[in-house]
């Protein structure tokens, strides 16, 4: 008995190999590697009609995103995101409110300050944005120009996954 189960599982092996090496639509390394290099694939949520993970063209911009995902809320806050801004492979992007998510009939606009025109004072009206996290956002936009998306404040030193989730509702590009 022990020796025929042995003998259907090597002929299983044997079949599974014979048949994969028949099957026209497996591709090679080399043409994958192409198409994997032509596709990017980006992630968004937040204000945005179908929050989700999507593969796009290399060149495909912010814009592109958003229309694949069917567009923007009408809380969408449209100074947190450039249109014109090219996707950055695995990036997740985050499409801000302009009014409190949690406050369905709310009218006040949400406190923002801007990344790219933000004082030192203003980041620090942000709950968890001490004085050294302001100067190192500061520091950062001197040093490499002006923010493009709001997820760049993560490559500040200090702001983290956390961090930025407690802010990422207070900050737009303007």
């Amino acid at each position: 008995m022990f020796k025929i189960i042995i003998a259907v599982l090597v002929v299983t092996f044997i079949a599974i190999f014979f048949f994969m090496k028949l099957d026209p639509k497996i591709s090679t390394n080399s043409s994958s590697k192409s198409a994997s290099e032509d596709y990017i694939t980006v992630s968004i949520t937040g204000e945005i009609t179908r929050s989700g993970t999507y593969v796009l063209e290399v060149a495909t911009l912010m814009s592109d995103l958003i229309e694949s995902a069917g567009g923007i809320t009408d809380n969408a806050d449209e100074t947190a995101y450039k249109p014109d801004c090219p996707l950055i492979n695995s990036m997740s992007y985050y499409i801000a409110p302009l009014y409190a998510s949690e406050d369905v009939c709310s009218s006040d606009l949400l406190t923002k300050v801007g990344l790219n025109n933000g004082q030192k004072e203003d980041f620090m009206t942000i709950n968890g944005i001490g004085s050294s996290i302001a100067t190192a956002i500061i520091s950062y936009r001197d040093d490499n120009g002006d923010y493009q998306y709001i997820e760049e404040v993560m490559e500040v030193t200090g702001i983290g996954n956390a961090t930025f989730e407690k802010m990422k509702n207070y900050i737009t590009l303007a």
